[in-house]
């Protein structure tokens, strides 16, 4: 499967999400995973955990570094991906589809408006 990254929503931290309806998929940007390097441990929140705005959901642990996880929306997670317990390098080689981190119950529909579109997130990294 092969995501339009224009169709994501982006936060300023550098996750972005999916929405599918009243669900979504959140993991980080292609931008995240190349400064952080080689990731080697996610730490994932449980199913059913809720979250508020900008709460952190988890970490990510690379080689050299280790990062919190925000939510971007007020959500329940419904899902996590699995296969990265045993295989977190799939965020590095494919960030937006194998490599997608958590799988939400959107809260509030309205907290979309507060994430970035594709162009802002592009334009955000690009100056700096």
């Amino acid at each position: 499967m092969s995501i339009e990254k224009e169709k994501l929503y982006y936060t300023k931290d550098h996750e972005w999400l999916r929405l599918e309806g009243e669900f979504a998929y959140i993991g980080i940007t292609d931008h995240a995973q190349s400064e952080l390097g080689d990731i080697i441990f996610v730490e994932f929140p449980e199913s059913g955990d809720v979250f508020d705005l900008m709460d952190v959901f988890g970490t990510i642990e690379a080689v050299k570094t280790v990062a919190d996880l925000f939510i971007p929306i007020r959500c329940e997670v419904v899902e996590i991906n699995d296969d990265l317990e045993d295989n977190p390098e799939k965020i590095n080689s494919n960030p937006y589809d194998d490599g997608w981190l958590i799988k939400v119950k959107v809260s509030n529909h309205d907290d979309i408006n507060l994430l970035l579109s594709h162009s802002e997130y592009e334009k955000m990294i690009t100056n700096g």
